[in-house]
């Protein structure tokens, strides 16, 4: 599983030579997780589990060069050449396994780390997408009458019901205006009919033991909305007092940024770049897949979840990803 035959070594070689573009050593490829799960479940199916994430971070380990998001930034700013496959990992959002489950696994395998964190949720809170995933996991119910929201009726027997159902309302309820959106999952979670959990994010002394073990802190909005559909002033406080509250918890500047859902145009805009800027941070990331060179903008950097569960697969994709260098201008 962690590729550490000759063989092996000989087949990446060829691998590497065939699909790194020349000038690897300038790129750097940014990682997307959100949180990992102690065991494979198949209702959250597309989030990564425990054995999994320690098998991808000892190749990253064995046959990448991890480093710090900020280290990589700098040099991209300086125009320091950068280790050859230079990768970086990032965890969105802020959840309690990050520290739990991920950051053991981190450490075993050196592997550093930025933590973007939506602060509105620490110690206790619950983001709207996890409203909704844990009323229909947890629902008593074998099915669910949303007529009254337009969301139809949905089928709630079995685990791939429950599972469809869940990837059926979260595209659905995402853009909506920040407050609708709210509402509507709590209206789901009230006709759920079940108890819902309050220990799925982080606590402010979780945040401060990742700091502590020298990951890295970025912000990530208070209450992560779509800043496009916030008027100016509020998208800006969103922003700023995230920064904030997370430099008041770790006790340093919070100096990189990532946006919520991160799809320039459809999600932020020029506007809320400027905002990054203005508001002191080094770089900020997107969720536009590529690999960051020197010529990227460093408030729209690029980054991509690596959706691979096979080691081999894992390892190839990241590859590619070093051939595309996009364009992130919004």
């Amino acid at each position: 599983m962690r590729m550490a035959s000759p063989l092996k070594d000989a087949l990446f070689a060829v691998a590497s030579h065939t699909l790194l573009p020349r000038g690897t050593r300038g790129r750097v490829s940014i990682l997307i997780y959100h949180r990992v799960l102690p065991h494979p479940d198949p209702i959250r199916d597309g989030e990564i589990d425990a054995a999994t994430f320690d098998a991808q971070m000892a190749i990253l380990a064995q046959r990448f060069a991890p480093l710090p998001l900020t280290e990589a930034v700098a040099r991209l700013r300086a125009g320091t050449r950068l280790p050859e496959r230079a990768v970086c990992v990032t965890f969105d959002d802020g959840y309690a396994d990050n520290v739990s489950v991920a950051l053991p696994l981190l450490k075993r395998h050196g592997i550093p780390a930025t933590f973007f964190v939506a602060s509105g949720y620490l110690d206790g809170g619950r983001m709207w997408n996890d409203t909704v995933i844990e009323a229909i996991a947890r629902s008593p119910r074998t099915s669910l009458d949303l007529a009254g929201l337009g969301l139809g009726v949905l089928s709630l027997a079995n685990a791939q019901e429950r599972k469809a159902a869940i990837n059926a309302l979260l595209p659905a309820l995402k853009h909506l205006p920040w407050e609708e959106r709210e509402s509507h999952a709590n209206a789901i979670a009230q006709a759920g009919g079940a108890s819902l959990p309050d220990d799925l994010m982080l606590r402010s002394g979780d945040l401060l033991a990742l700091a502590s073990a020298g990951m890295d802190i970025g912000g990530h909005t208070c209450s992560h909305p779509i800043l496009r559909n916030l008027p100016p002033v509020r998208a800006e406080r969103e922003i700023a007092r995230d920064r904030d509250r997370l430099a008041q918890i770790v006790g340093r500047p919070v100096t990189l940024f990532a946006y919520p859902n991160g799809k320039p145009g459809n999600d932020y805009l020029p506007e809320h770049v400027a905002m990054a800027k203005a508001l002191g941070f080094v770089a900020a990331v997107s969720t536009v897949r590529g690999a960051a060179d020197r010529t990227s903008d460093p408030y729209q950097l690029p980054r991509f979840t690596p959706w691979d569960r096979s080691p081999r697969r894992f390892a190839l994709r990241l590859l590619d990803n070093f051939r595309r260098t996009p364009d992130s201008r919004t």
